[in-house]
């Protein structure tokens, strides 16, 4: 039972938010809709009693909380990927969202898996790592199209570093695609450019502002826009009682579906943060490559790796970035200096 007299759930949209408060025993108060803007908001609860209010993950509701919360409200927002209830609705509509969001709190607010918006500045930095990544993406995506339409005409482009795509490719083009192409090598010249000014920002941003970075990046493979990502994301190393919990947070462990005797082996979650999850594997692929250095993950992968079986390479990537991640946040929280060969000292194996 709430110990607040009334219970909100709030339904938000671009334009307008649709509202639904409960009393004390869950009866309908009021169902409404306003404008969702600052000014509309906050004359609508500035003035109210401190209420429960419920919303759900979105594009506006970390503004929105915020406010709320600065209004004397509590807030929880609700994981959208957890409410099937809402989502799979047959009846679905703004209006029965909002009741079912504020019902959900009343019942149990651990069935809404509530999240925790990061800081105003922490949201901010995140978004350069954000951006960069989004133009890092549309230069791979017209580096593919660009080898995808030579080879029409019967060539093929030789591999190298996208950063020397452009000056090692493009006297290699046929006559005739000279000129359809240019603008495509132009633009890639553009987000080459651009793509360096982000990595001059990020590398200077993890060295003045987030010193922990420097932890982190002690592991070999993990650079500083993966130590300052993870960081970013994460925000607060004790929201997690153990390191372990961090594997599963970026969707990086197996999905369970036991019954009986039958416990399928699943591929991962695939749940969190995408972008964190990629630059994870990213590292993890470094680490297991040629010119990854001897360590405790590197074995543990390749000891995967040998099992064999069709999948097994890709099975050792997942796992060596699951124990990354818990790595990188076991020395984060406690501080610890990075040891490559800790497990192997406890082991007795044979280190160089």
């Amino acid at each position: 039972m709430s110990e607040y007299s009334t219970t909100i759930g709030i339904d938000l949209g671009d334009k307008y938010s649709s509202i639904c408060v409960l009393d004390a025993e869950g009866e309908v108060l009021e169902e409404s809709r306003l404008r969702t803007t600052d000014k509309a908001l906050t004359e609508r609860f500035e003035a109210m009693r401190p209420a429960l209010v419920v919303l759900e993950t979105g594009t506006h509701s970390r503004w929105v909380s915020h406010l709320l919360g600065k209004l004397g409200h509590e807030v929880v927002v609700g994981n959208a990927r957890r409410l099937r209830m809402i989502y799979c609705n047959e009846n679905k509509t703004d209006r029965l969202d909002a009741q079912s969001l504020a019902r959900v709190a009343r019942m149990d607010r651990k069935l809404l898996y509530e999240i925790q918006h990061r800081s105003h500045r922490a949201h901010l930095d995140l978004e350069q790592i954000k951006a960069r990544d989004l133009l890092v993406n549309e230069r791979k995506r017209i580096v593919v199209h660009i080898r995808s339409v030579v080879k029409t005409f019967g060539l093929c482009l030789p591999k190298c570093d996208t950063g020397y795509f452009c000056k090692k490719t493009q006297p290699l083009l046929p006559a005739e695609l000279q000129e359809v192409l240019e603008p495509l090598y132009d633009v890639l010249e553009v987000l080459h450019e651009k793509i360096a000014v982000y990595d001059a920002k990020i590398k200077a941003l993890a060295q003045q502002a987030y010193s922990e970075c420097d932890l982190l990046r002690e592991i070999g493979g993990v650079g500083p826009i993966t130590a300052l990502a993870f960081i970013l994301t994460i925000e607060d190393p004790a929201r997690f009682d153990t390191s372990r919990q961090v594997g599963s947070y970026f969707g990086l462990r197996p999905k369970l579906d036991k019954s009986g005797q039958r416990d399928p082996q699943l591929p991962i979650t695939k749940c969190g943060n995408t972008m964190v999850r990629r630059l994870l594997v990213q590292a993890a692929h470094y680490i297991l490559g040629h010119f990854g250095p001897d360590c405790d993950l590197r074995r543990f992968g390749l000891c995967i790796a040998e099992r064999g079986g069709k999948r097994a390479k890709k099975r050792a990537v997942v796992a060596v970035a699951r124990k990354l991640s818990v790595l990188m946040h076991r020395l984060w929280k406690n501080g610890e200096i990075y040891d490559p060969f800790f497990v192997a000292k406890m082991r007795g194996d044979s280190i160089g």
